[in-house]
C-alpha cells in the first residue's frame, strides 16, 4: 500500500481540512473493468485520506479482478490484464482499505451512483466487513449538476445570453436550440463545421452499449446481458445453454431491438465490433 504525501495545491488542503469537523475525510476513485455495478470488479483504487489537524496520507494500488480487462474499459483507463498480473486480488487488500477509510467520511465524483456500490459489492464478496453507518457522504458531481445546470435554461443563457422565458412551449424551445446550436459553433472553433463532424462528435462514446435500450454491453467486441438474471454473460453463452431465456425474450414485452439481438442470436447470428 502507497501512503505516500500527495501533491494536493495549498488553497486545496486548506479548503479540505476545513471540512474535516472532527472526523478525516476520505476522498476515492475506483478504476474497475466496467460500468456494471453488480457484476463488474475493480482494476485500481485510490484513496486520499485528510485529517482534522492537516495530515494528508494517500492509498494508490492496482489489483488484479480475477476476470478479463474488457478492451473498452482499458481503452479509457488504460489498465490491461499485464498491467495487474501480479497484483493482489482484491481479497488481499480489502482488510487494509478497510482499515484506510476507518473513522472517515467519504468524499468523490459520483461516487453514490456508482464507486460505493460497486465497493461495497466486493467487500460482500470476499465476506469484508464495511460498515456506512455514521459516514457521511459528499458527491463532488452532485454538486457540480446542482450548481451547474445542463438543461435547455442554462445553455441559452450561457450561448444566447438571454433567459429563456417560454420553457417547454415546443415552438420555444425549437428556437433557443438553434440558438444554442449557433452559440456552440460561435464559441467553440474546434467544432466541426459539418454535419457528418457534428453528428460524430456528438454521438455518445463508442463501446457501451450494444442497444439503445441499454439491455446489452459489449465486453472484448462481443455481446453481454446487461439486465436479468444472466447480467454480465455473454449473449452466446447464454445462447447456447439457456436458449429458453432467449425465446422468453424474444416472446415478452422488451424493446423491439433487444427482440431483434435475441432473435438473431436463436439463429447462430450475434452482435460484434470486430
Amino acid at each position: 500500500m502507497s501512503h505516500s504525501l500527495p501533491d494536493l495545491p495549498a488553497a486545496a488542503r486548506k479548503a479540505l481540512v476545513a471540512l474535516c469537523d472532527g472526523r478525516p475525510l476520505a476522498i476515492f476513485d475506483l478504476e474497475t473493468t466496467g460500468t456494471d455495478r453488480l457484476s463488474d470488479r475493480i482494476v485500481e483504487v485510490a484513496v486520499l485520506r485528510i485529517h482534522p489537524g492537516g495530515e494528508i496520507a494517500s492509498l494508490d494500488k492496482r489489483v488484479n479482478p480475477g476476470i478479463r480487462i474488457p478492451r473498452e474499459a482499458s481503452g479509457i483507463h488504460g489498465i490491461t490484464d499485464a498491467d495487474v498480473e501480479s497484483a493482489p486480488t482484491f481479497a488481499a487488500i480489502a482488510a487494509d482499505l478497510v482499515a484506510f477509510l476507518d473513522g472517515a467520511d467519504l468524499a468523490g465524483y459520483n461516487i453514490r451512483g456508482f464507486d460505493l456500490p460497486l465497493l461495497a459489492k466486493e467487500f460482500e464478496r470476499v465476506r469484508q466487513p464495511f460498515s456506512m453507518e455514521g459516514r457521511r457522504v459528499v458527491d463532488a458531481q452532485t454538486i457540480f449538476f446542482k450548481k451547474e445546470p445542463r438543461d435547455l435554461a442554462a445553455a441559452v443563457r450561457l450561448f444566447a445570453g438571454r433567459e429563456h422565458a417560454r420553457a417547454h412551449n415546443a415552438l420555444a424551445d425549437v428556437v433557443a436550440t438553434a440558438e444554442v446550436l449557433a452559440g456552440e459553433l460561435g464559441r467553440y472553433p474546434d467544432l466541426p463545421r459539418t454535419m457528418t463532424g457534428l453528428h460524430e462528435f456528438s454521438s455518445p462514446a463508442e463501446g457501451r452499449f450494444v442497444d439503445p435500450d441499454k439491455r446489452f454491453m459489449w465486453r472484448d467486441g462481443a455481446a453481454v446481458f446487461a439486465f436479468g438474471e444472466h447480467r454480465g454473460r455473454p449473449l452466446a453463452d447464454v445462447a447456447r445453454t439457456h436458449p429458453a431465456y432467449l425465446e422468453w425474450i424474444a416472446r415478452a414485452d422488451f424493446p423491439a431491438e433487444a427482440k431483434k439481438i435475441v432473435t438473431a442470436a436463436l439463429s447462430g447470428t450475434f452482435p460484434s465490433k470486430g
